[in-house]
């Protein structure tokens, strides 16, 4: 039974991570309990039990708290690795990864960091920050404390074009968006998080079925 309890304040405190990592920027207490279905109190719990877990192993990562906000973040000891390979990365063209982001700023913008990585299945906020640095795209605050991207004037120019109204085929593209994301990021980040919990609840009752047969 010990076991079984660690076991699920492990897949709590993974989905916490998982949550602070898709989201990529600061987020409330009070909103992390409501998209992880629990107490503030016992969110308080979880990140102090992270931070000993990010503080006792050799982790890249740590935790900024304050003000009732927290954010993952890299160490600074890497800055210097992180400085040089975003300055070797801004040498080089655009890699499809890059490309793909793009068209996904100019053909959903404004759009989330949430909404591109929920798309694209992999977290976009290296490749969006690159794009921001290359002036390609510009980001505003959103709802939350978020912020939205949309492409930038240097990148109109760059396509020959005086609006993103004048891509090809923009306006079915927003038309998909405003279906695709009738569901809220918030309700997509619950149904993931609801998804691991399943599949993590299942494999603990197989343990358990396996506990009781070698009894």
């Amino acid at each position: 039974m010990e076991e079984i309890t660690k076991n699920l304040k492990l897949t709590k405190i993974a989905s916490l991570e998982a949550v602070l990592f898709i989201y990529g920027e600061e987020i409330t207490k009070e909103k992390l309990a409501k998209i992880l279905k629990t107490s503030k109190e016992e969110v308080e719990q979880l990140i102090s039990e992270y931070k000993k877990i990010l503080e006792d192993t050799n982790r890249g990562f740590y935790l900024i708290d304050k003000n009732d906000r927290i954010v993952l973040a890299t160490k600074p000891e890497f800055s210097s690795i992180l400085e040089d390979f975003i300055k070797d990365d801004l040498k080089e063209d655009l890699t499809p990864a890059t490309l793909e982001t793009l068209s996904l700023v100019a053909y959903l913008g404004p759009i989330s960091r949430t909404q591109i990585d929920y798309i694209r299945g992999v977290n976009s906020s290296f490749i969006l920050r690159n794009l921001l640095i290359r002036g390609l795209v510009e980001r505003k605050p959103g709802k939350g404390g978020s912020f939205l991207y949309e492409t930038s004037f240097d990148f109109l120019k760059h396509i020959g074009a005086s609006s993103v109204e004048d891509l090809p085929e923009f306006e079915k593209y927003q038309k998909m968006k405003e279906s695709f994301f009738s569901e809220s990021v918030e309700d997509i980040n619950k149904n993931n998080i609801k998804n691991e919990e399943t599949k993590s609840g299942n494999n603990l009752s197989k343990e358990e079925t396996n506990n009781q047969n070698s009894i």
